[in-house]
């Protein structure tokens, strides 16, 4: 049988998932918010609310929504919806199902520069994924004001997804918002650009360091129902899955550590089969015979 190629799947995958979660052509053409009923359900990956094509909504700005509520109050929803989708996927979700990360990987595959895989001082960046959930998504939605309202912090002030699939498209289809951007607009155009031109030689830097999305489902990552499953006793020790893998994990490592977006790369890379994401059953070298003892 003719060995999947993940990779190969998987942009296929990402491209999929991204037209038909960003579809609604009529936003586009009119610079107009989808706003029917699909818009109350989210989809799992960084898909923004504002995005003329979106159909539904992003788990992080409905967590921002629910935190900005007037009365304080736990956003179960939200959160079982979270929970759900990590225990199921873990950063699967970030691999597969996210648009800005299919940019980002596009921007990637642009063949200018040395590539590299992470920035220095990367065992300290890559904490700041959960400084931006505590201290913008969290703590700035609940108690950051303007005026009387409460601000949906990261998605204001950071999100780059909402800037290049939201504002952009937005700002050159309407007119009356042309007119109303400014500073704010500005520096988030800022950010988009920088973080677009470093994922040309560095691999995905928003979803390495900044994602707040990606640090939540992190956390699943151990036990989620997904896995790709490392044969130890097969490992022939050759490095080829540390060197496949975009954020150079060891094969101990693969798919339970938080940095792991479950890509695929470490599966195509081994030639012995044994990195995999479906449990191997333990017939196919050895074989027993009726007494129940192992035959050569």
């Amino acid at each position: 049988m003719k060995k999947i190629r993940f990779t190969k799947v998987r942009l296929f995958f990402q491209i999929i998932y991204t037209i038909l979660t960003n579809g609604y052509i009529y936003g586009y053409l009119n610079g107009k918010i989808y706003k029917g009923t699909l818009k109350y359900a989210c989809v799992p990956g960084l898909n923004c609310y504002s995005c003329p094509g979106a159909v539904a909504s992003c788990p992080l700005g409905a967590l921002q929504s629910a935190l900005n509520e007037r009365n304080l109050q736990v956003p179960f929803a939200v959160l079982g919806f979270l929970f759900i989708f990590g225990s199921i996927f873990g950063r699967f979700v970030c691999g597969w199902l996210c648009p800005f990360g299919l940019l980002q990987d596009l921007f990637y595959k642009i063949p200018l520069f040395k590539k590299k895989k992470q920035l220095p001082f990367h065992k300290v960046l890559k904490y700041g994924k959960y400084i931006v959930l505590v201290a913008l998504v969290i703590v700035g939605s609940s108690f950051l004001f303007e005026g009387f309202a409460k601000v949906p912090a990261f998605c204001k002030y950071l999100c780059p997804s909402g800037t290049f699939f939201g504002a952009i498209p937005l700002l050159g289809t309407n007119a009356s918002l042309q007119a109303q951007a400014g500073g704010l607009f500005s520096w988030k155009l800022g950010v988009l650009i920088f973080l677009l031109l470093l994922s040309i030689k560095v691999y995905r830097p928003f979803c390495q360091y900044l994602c707040p999305l990606g640090a939540i489902y992190g956390w699943f990552n151990r036990f989620s129902l997904v896995q790709i499953h490392w044969d130890k006793d097969s490992c022939v020790s050759c490095g080829a899955c540390k060197k496949a893998c975009p954020v150079d994990l060891p094969p101990e490592k693969i798919s339970v550590s938080p940095e792991c977006i479950k890509c695929g790369k470490c599966v195509d890379a081994c030639a012995k089969g044994c990195l995999h994401f479906k449990k191997k059953r333990n017939m196919e070298e050895k074989s027993c015979n009726p007494s129940g003892r192992q035959t050569d």
